[in-house]
């Protein structure tokens, strides 16, 4: 099976298992649309906060019970005027990169970084899912071909589903000398495969 190297891989690889667990505590819920400070045991969590930290706190009450998952990354497009920084540019990520990449992180590149990014992320994410549940991945050109390699290594290869594409807008004219980019993709995997074949 074909693997992908970055800068900063081996850095990340196992860095999941560092991420300190934090205990999720309720501070408040919903009751009919109304915020309150008390328990409403709806079964909903709402979290604020680093998202591998949130993955990594749901572990103990959740590994293997997700049956349905589904994430939109960012796209890594290099737009920085978004309601979020698009090019993994962030102070954060450079801190964090710093951090756990060490020396390295000052040469890589927005592919390097955003795949140093998802990496651990994924890991959690694959922790979470039940033996019949399944991933959904919105993303576009950008790191598509970079998110299937990493997914295949993550995920296993074998359980691959599919990849959706989904037409995002309607060109306006059908005139051959413009390219239009209309649509973006959906990568979709299973923990595993075997589980879910009823589903395609």
């Amino acid at each position: 099976m074909p693997t992908l190297h970055w800068i900063g891989k081996d850095k990340v690889i196992n860095h999941h298992m560092d991420v300190p667990f934090k205990v999720l505590e309720h501070s408040y819920g919903f009751d009919n649309g109304t915020q309150t400070d008390h328990e409403t045991n709806s079964g909903n969590k709402i979290i604020h906060g680093d998202n591998l930290e949130a993955l990594k706190a749901l572990l103990p009450e959740y590994e293997g019970k997700v049956k349905c998952i589904y994430i939109d990354p960012p796209y890594n497009t290099g737009n920085e005027s978004w309601v979020y920084n698009d090019n993994v540019n962030d102070p954060k990520i450079k801190k964090w990169l710093g951090q756990v990449v060490g020396k390295e992180a000052e040469d890589l590149t927005r592919h390097d970084k955003w795949l140093c990014m998802m990496y651990p992320r994924l890991k959690l994410l694959q922790k979470l899912l039940a033996d019949d549940g399944a991933i959904f991945i919105s993303i576009d050109d950008n790191e598509q071909s970079n998110l299937k390699l990493v997914c295949d290594e993550i995920f296993g290869g074998l359980n691959f589903v599919a990849n959706i594409i989904w037409q995002k807008k309607y060109t306006q004219s059908n005139d051959a000398k413009y390219l239009s980019t209309t649509h973006d993709f959906i990568l979709f995997y299973a923990k595993q495969k075997v589980f879910i074949k009823s589903i395609y």
